[in-house]
């Protein structure tokens, strides 16, 4: 059986650059195959080149001709949503598993703090970068006390944004409201994106409201300051800004909620600094890191199952040449 699973990366922008550099640096069950790319001058394919590892400018079709692509188990998708559906098509007709880093939602909503080891499907969805720092904080609420409404404000340095983000505003705030619904918990959610184009460039902050059942708010704290943890195991560089903040919402000074009218109960405040471990862009740039971290070990535990059940497609032709 080999030892790691190639992988191939869709996308060679800010988010599959850094990713690169993750898997050869840091994964635990994945090498690199192929980066894979349209612009031919695109500075993520020339990084890849340096690296020793194949490249083609020529997009899906350019992979598919490629001799590695017969390896080839994983693909992280990081170009856009409108471009991932035909990707995934034709990879999955080719029995790959696809990684999906745009907002196309083909597949289940992954955050590896959240359900990681309860998915595994042949499309795995990222969610967005907002959605991979802040929905963990609704989940945890989440597990205390019922969750009426959750809205979280996402707020990263315009530098950190590469095109592909740029072209998927509409669809990063829909796909991050619905899984704040799914994977979160709560009965109704809300997004919002903010590029922030202060120079020198900002880091990655991220604010959470959520306005639940009244709880013990020592019992909600410790679930907070848990899934903290648990995120910080696979992005170090995740962390409370500040402490939490309470307020206990009186019925007689309902809150007005779009979609559920007046609501009373328990808001909790939640205020978020994502630090980069600079693979690729600088340490502002958290919400790279906090994508390709989560994509990192999505596809670690894809390879380790696949590894485990010797269905690695490398493993299959190494025991077909045995028989």
């Amino acid at each position: 059986m080999n030892r790691k699973v190639k992988v191939a990366i869709i996308g060679p922008g800010n988010i599959g650059t850094d990713l690169m550099i993750k898997v050869m640096r840091n994964s635990k069950h994945l090498e690199m195959g192929a980066m894979v790319g349209v612009d031919p001058a695109s500075d993520g394919l020339a990084r890849a080149q340096r690296l020793g590892v194949a490249t083609t400018a020529e997009g899906l079709d350019g992979l598919l001709e490629l001799d590695v692509f017969k390896d080839i188990d994983i693909v992280f998708d990081a170009t856009s949503a409108g471009a991932h559906k035909r990707h995934n098509d034709v990879l999955q007709a080719h029995g790959v598993q696809v990684i999906d880093l745009t907002p196309a939602a083909i597949g289940p909503y992954v955050i590896p703090a959240i359900n990681l080891e309860a998915e595994n499907a042949a499309n795995m969805n990222m969610v967005t970068c907002g959605g991979q720092a802040t929905i963990p904080i609704v989940a945890a609420v989440s597990r205390v006390a019922k969750v009426h409404y959750a809205e979280i404000v996402a707020s990263i340095s315009s530098k950190s944004a590469g095109p592909g983000t740029r072209a998927n505003i509409d669809e990063f705030t829909e796909t991050t409201r619905s899984a704040i619904e799914k994977l979160g918990g709560a009965t109704r959610g809300k997004a919002i994106i903010v590029l922030n184009p202060a120079e020198p460039p900002l880091i990655m902050r991220d604010t959470v409201f959520v306005l639940s059942d009244l709880v013990d708010q020592a019992a909600l704290l410790a679930s907070i300051e848990a899934m903290v943890a648990s995120v910080q195991a696979y992005v170090p560089g995740y962390r409370l800004k500040q402490e939490v903040q309470f307020d206990v919402i009186d019925p007689s000074k309902p809150l007005n909620v779009p979609g559920l009218g007046p609501m009373h109960g328990l808001k909790t405040s939640v205020f978020l600094e994502v630090e980069g471990a600079a693979h690729y862009l600088p340490s502002y740039a958290g919400n790279l890191d906090i994508m390709t971290s989560a994509a990192l070990a999505c596809g670690d535990m894809m390879a380790r199952r696949r590894m485990e059940a010797g269905v690695a497609r490398g493993d299959r032709k190494n025991q077909e040449t045995v028989q």
